[in-house]
């Protein structure tokens, strides 16, 4: 890479960069159609492969993933709703275990002040809350409607996101090209190559890890419901949704799930059939579905994860959490050159010789 080369490409970056921070607040619909669209561009590609012509294949496809989210939203929407309201109702009781079980128990455990550790009317606000303004689907309604120009932003964000995944996924490869026809010629290769890991490494965790974070929440709330734990579902799908970190979903529904046993049931034995729910799950996922759905190529560490995804928020909002992984990858790609070529370089130099 020439001089001038590197200096546009520094130039390009910083423009992009800026790019994005001024223009966060608009850009989040057409980031999400971006990542519609490179998730279903697999499927698209293999239809064309056998004779179909590229918008059909497009369209078929993207009537097959409208149609999935479309029962999705109509069969789990109203239950997982239900859930919250009742598990809202509920939380009195847990404050009451809380204030009078649990904290005199660590009172004389471990010779604690519990004043400051007592809840406050906290659990009792929110049910009054969830009955008198309809909860928080009802506050972001309104919020949504505080205004003419609000409720058009807000549609307008939510109509534009499958406008703009349809498009590019029926241009996905021909931008793709232009884009590479655009590179210098001199480093079109090594660029070319960068951009094939980190598209391998980004669909290995993006593509497969969003299939077992959705297996993961029906294989944890089929195996809730056959405990007859309450709240099943809800927790299925908060487990399922925390496992975009390996282990986090084990951790986070095992807590909830123990947590809402501990009140609807007496006795040992159910605590014990959800922690075999919670262990077969892990698992299944550790030697099965990771293995098979993504593999052992990605290099993005559980701990890089956190990171990338709690840095992207802080820096640019939920704009940031949506770039957090495609922008890790790449990095992690470019670390991995940079590592190979200082190991070759003579600032690393050579071993002595034993």
């Amino acid at each position: 890479m020439t001089q001038s080369q590197t200096w546009l490409l520094i130039v390009v970056s910083l423009i992009v960069a800026m790019l994005l921070y001024s223009l966060q607040a608009v850009l989040t619909p057409f980031l999400v159609g971006i990542g519609i669209a490179y998730m279903a561009d697999p499927f698209a590609d293999r239809l064309e492969a056998r004779g179909w012509s590229r918008t059909l294949a497009a369209c078929v496809v993207f009537l097959v993933l409208t149609l999935v989210v479309v029962a999705m939203l109509i069969g789990l929407v109203p239950l997982v709703m239900k859930q919250i309201q009742t598990l809202i109702y509920m939380l009195p009781q847990v404050e009451t275990w809380y204030n009078l079980v649990l904290l005199p128990w660590l009172q004389d455990t471990l010779a604690i002040d519990i004043k400051s550790l007592k809840l406050d009317i906290v659990t009792e606000g929110l049910a009054a809350e969830w009955k008198q303004a309809g909860g928080i689907i009802s506050r972001v309604v309104k919020y949504a409607t505080s205004s003419t120009m609000s409720l058009i932003s807000t549609f307008g964000s939510m109509a534009m996101v499958p406008v703009v995944a349809f498009y590019l996924l029926r241009d996905f490869d021909l931008l793709t090209a232009k884009v590479n026809a655009l590179l210098p010629r001199n480093i079109q290769p090594k660029v070319s190559a960068w951009a094939s890991e980190s598209d391998e490494v980004l669909a290995a965790f993006v593509r497969g890890q969003l299939l077992v974070m959705f297996c993961l929440g029906i294989i944890y709330a089929m195996g809730l419901s056959f405990v007859s734990l309450n709240y099943a579902l809800l927790i299925g799908i908060l487990a399922g949704l925390a496992s975009i970190v390996p282990y986090l979903g084990f951790a986070v529904g095992l807590a909830a799930a123990m947590t809402i046993a501990l009140f609807q049931f007496d006795g040992y034995w159910p605590l014990l059939m959800v922690f075999a729910v919670f262990g077969v799950g892990q698992l299944i996922e550790s030697f099965i579905l990771a293995p098979l759905l993504v593999g052992d190529r990605i290099g993005l560490h559980p701990v890089a994860v956190i990171f990338a995804i709690l840095a992207g928020g802080q820096l640019f909002g939920f704009l940031g959490v949506l770039l957090a992984l495609p922008v890790a990858a790449v990095i992690m790609v470019l670390l991995r050159h940079l590592h190979a070529g200082y190991i070759n370089s003579p600032l690393y130099g050579q071993q002595d010789p034993e």
